[in-house]
């Protein structure tokens, strides 16, 4: 078979194998921008979809970038009442993962997060404040190698309507925060590995039937 003809026929299998994506794609129900949209309620976190991702300074030379995943949580909303807003969410220390298999290995030792004498972190909300009209400051405790601090998560809406997929109701935020992390007894390096940690996080929730 000729370039050509190869060419041609690797587009057509992708086009294939893309077209139940993009049908299914061209009907999805529209989403909307809007929070005053959201339906109240109670949610649950959509744990293959949530990351919790985090950012420490190198030696000054880089920056270091970590994940945790299976994340479960669950938090009420209400755009007309920010005093019912809620959120808790817990994550299992043991799945944090980097590039590097080595320093994952180390990260769950008792020298980092000690995986197994704390085996989850967590995090609920205490209050919520809109900072704007797709913003808010959520308050809570956020528990981290057995240690409990105040943190507040800058929160942003991004949009709430069904899934294209599961056509399951769904509302979408984006956060993040910074901590110290010697403040929570993980010192390992400092100041050589940055002290300051930032977290970001991607947080879809379905609503519960």
């Amino acid at each position: 078979m000729n370039r050509l003809r190869l060419s041609h026929a690797l587009a057509a299998s992708v086009c294939l194998l893309a077209a139940p994506f993009s049908v299914r794609a061209q009907g999805a129900p529209p989403l909307s921008s809007d929070p005053a949209s959201v339906k109240a309620g109670a949610y649950t976190l959509e744990s293959r979809h949530a990351r919790i991702l985090w950012r420490v300074n190198h030696m000054g030379l880089s920056e270091w970038f970590g994940d945790f995943s299976g994340a479960t949580g669950s938090g009420r909303f209400d755009p007309a009442n920010p005093s019912a807003n809620a959120v808790e969410v817990t994550i299992p220390t043991a799945s944090v993962t980097t590039t590097n298999t080595t320093l994952d290995g180390e990260l769950k030792s008792p020298d980092w997060f000690d995986a197994s004498a704390f085996p989850t972190i967590s995090f609920k909300s205490t209050s919520v404040n809109y900072s704007g009209k797709a913003t808010a400051d959520v308050a809570g405790l956020l528990t981290l190698h057995g240690v409990t601090k105040p943190v507040v998560l800058k929160v942003v809406f991004r949009a709430a309507g069904p899934n294209a997929m599961s056509r399951r109701y769904s509302v979408g935020f984006d956060a993040t925060t910074s901590i110290k992390r010697s403040d929570f007894g993980v010192a390992k390096y400092v100041p050589l590995v940055g002290d300051d940690v930032e977290i970001i996080i991607s947080a879809p929730f379905e609503k519960q039937d």
